[in-house]
């Protein structure tokens, strides 16, 4: 919840958060994903929590994704996870570091896994960080170079995708552990009403829809 508050530019002072119940409420999406419901995002990855000890280097590093790699102090410790997934027009496979399913942009404390998600759009946005074959050194190399793994990310906007193959994956919604496999996670629309601050980020705003004639 405080990650999709932040990113939907919620203040963080109690007094100015609290005058948000003055703003009408508007409907916004919900995600689903094996009958549970969730705000702001699926996460998933070979571990799925942050820590505390997971290195600085690392975090650097993988940027948006460093807090899917639970107390990691060295790169020979990452691991891969394998996963198969299928939408509208979209299908991806092959080993993986990190997946994002995002309804809101930011997990785990203010990392943006889905910078360009909308809360308002009836979709999901995907973002999958691919293993690279020889990941320690491939890391390294980037970390010397002084260069992230954000440009790494397939991205994708979908209604709904499936999670026909999950090897070694672990999944969260909104930070609560999610198991199983041929999972499909499915956008809700306009299905919660909620008090935005004008201008939030997160939602589709006027002048976009008159721009687009709707």
């Amino acid at each position: 919840a405080n990650d999709f508050a932040r990113a939907a530019g919620v203040p963080l002072e109690p007094e100015r958060a609290l005058a948000l119940l003055d703003v009408p409420p508007r409907a916004i999406d919900l995600g689903q994903a094996g009958g549970q419901m969730f705000l702001n995002m699926a996460t998933g990855g070979f571990g799925s929590q942050v820590t505390a000890n997971t290195s600085e280097d690392l975090k650097k590093v993988l940027g948006g994704a460093a807090y899917l790699f639970t107390g990691l102090s060295r790169f020979s410790e990452l691991k891969a996870a394998y996963g198969e997934l299928e939408g509208p027009g979209f299908h991806w496979k092959g080993d993986l570091l990190a997946l994002g399913i995002g309804n809101g942009r930011q997990a785990g404390g203010g990392h943006v896994l889905c910078p360009g998600a909308l809360a308002d759009d009836g979709l999901l946005d995907i973002s999958i960080l691919p293993a690279p074959q020889e990941v320690v050194g491939t890391l390294m190399t980037l970390m010397s170079d002084g260069w992230g793994l954000d440009n790494m990310f397939v991205r994708a906007r979908l209604p709904w995708v499936e999670i026909k193959v999950a090897e070694g994956l672990y999944i969260n919604l909104d930070g609560e552990p999610l198991k199983g496999d041929d999972l499909r996670f499915s956008a809700l629309p306009k299905a919660l009403r909620v008090h935005l601050p004008a201008g939030s980020p997160l939602v589709v705003q006027a002048d976009d829809l008159l721009a687009n004639g709707e």
